[in-house]
């Protein structure tokens, strides 16, 4: 067990990691139950592995225990699901005094903490995490969205939840494929500020994917951990601090635009390769070793996630990935920052990028094949 905090003055919250917690669950989230009921938010796949335990041990604690079931998929996180779910609050008759809790992925997370943020002008929030990218990553910091046709994560608030439940053992439900896409964004906290852990990922990620306790409490608590320091240091991302969380995901978001948001290219498949791509262009820049880009993809790659565009199954030409960067809601003046690299462990944001430039790199991109997995 591990309870971590992010220090945000009157904001600031714990997040608790602990194998089993759902088991106890009543307990762990007594202090937001004050009132004798819970409104969940989870969705569809979710709701059927866990919803009955959670709805028994809470109505044996005396809570009542209502639940808005949300389709499963990257595609929720739409306009028309938060104003159902927005609707169901104010049915529910949802008070400013009220816990909303979200059971799910980042997906139910992102959903749930914006309509938190907004409904009566602004409820409290607890995140229990099902995912293992939304157990190292998206739970956690604050930031809700939704998706619009224009790109994803356009429309959102800045909106702390009061605590969050980290079960690693929830995670035995999940698909494989879904499993391999959180884990990019564990590997992406060695590649920002600690090679140390980067080696470690190398040594231990098949033990990782394979959910052997021991080494997934270490990569969940160590993600966590960088991830509280960093939100600490820059919550709203008004400095340079806080964007380097977005290592991978200015290209990562392209790919994700070009692919719909859905099935096709999972989130944590895009960041994936958007670190690998990203390594790529920081060589091509003269910024880090190539060695550097070649070791990071065969890692990725030996742990069964796509490293390349045509891995990701994107065709469209460089301008037109571009054209989706144009969307980032990080542009400001008509530049794009962009997250590059020294070197493993050391990412940096920079402010000198010209988009002409990406496109013909992306271009060139389309030519270069995966590397051999090798362990």
């Amino acid at each position: 067990m591990a309870r971590l905090n992010i220090a945000l003055g009157q904001r600031s919250y714990d997040i608790l990691v602990e194998a089993g917690a759902l088991a106890q669950i009543a307990g762990h989230i007594a202090p937001w139950t004050r009132r004798g009921r819970t409104l969940w938010i989870s969705d569809s796949h979710v709701a059927a592995h866990h919803w009955p335990r959670i709805e028994a041990q809470l109505a044996s604690a005396g809570v009542e225990a209502h639940l808005h079931i949300v389709p499963a998929g990257e595609t929720s996180k739409s306009w028309s699901e938060l104003a159902r779910l927005i609707d169901w609050l104010l049915a529910m008759g949802v008070e400013r005094s009220d816990t909303i809790f979200a059971l799910g992925g980042g997906m139910i997370g992102d959903l749930t903490g914006f309509a938190a943020s907004i409904v009566k002008r602004g409820c409290d929030f607890v995140q229990v995490p099902t995912t293992l990218l939304a157990q190292v990553d998206s739970s956690v910091g604050g930031k809700t969205a939704i998706n619009t046709t224009a790109g994803k994560n356009l429309v959102g608030t800045f909106h702390q939840p009061k605590f969050v439940l980290i079960d690693p053992q929830v995670l035995g439900t999940l698909p494989s494929r879904e499993m391999r896409a959180g884990y990019a964004e564990v590997v992406k906290y060695g590649l920002i500020d600690d090679a140390p852990f980067f080696d470690w990922c190398e040594a231990n990620g098949q033990a990782v994917l394979a959910q052997d306790c021991a080494a997934l409490e270490h990569a969940i608590v160590t993600s966590v951990a960088a991830k509280a320091r960093i939100v600490g240091e820059d919550e709203r991302e008004t400095k340079d601090r806080r964007a380097l969380l977005n290592l991978g995901h200015t290209f990562g978001h392209a790919l994700e635009a070009d692919t719909g948001f859905g099935e096709r290219l999972l989130h944590g498949e895009a960041v994936g390769v958007g670190m690998v791509l990203a390594l790529r262009y920081s060589a091509r820049r003269g910024l880090c070793e190539t060695r550097d880009a070649d070791r990071v993809a065969a890692h990725l790659a030996a742990c069964a996630m796509p490293v390349t565009l045509a891995d990701a199954g994107v065709t469209a030409d460089g301008n037109a990935l571009v054209d989706h960067m144009r969307h980032d809601k990080k542009m400001s003046g008509g530049t794009l920052p962009f997250l590059l690299l020294r070197g493993i462990g050391s990412t940096f944001v920079a402010h000198d990028v010209e988009l002409d430039d990406v496109a013909q790199f992306l271009d060139e991109q389309h030519r270069v094949a995966a590397p051999a997995p090798s362990l």
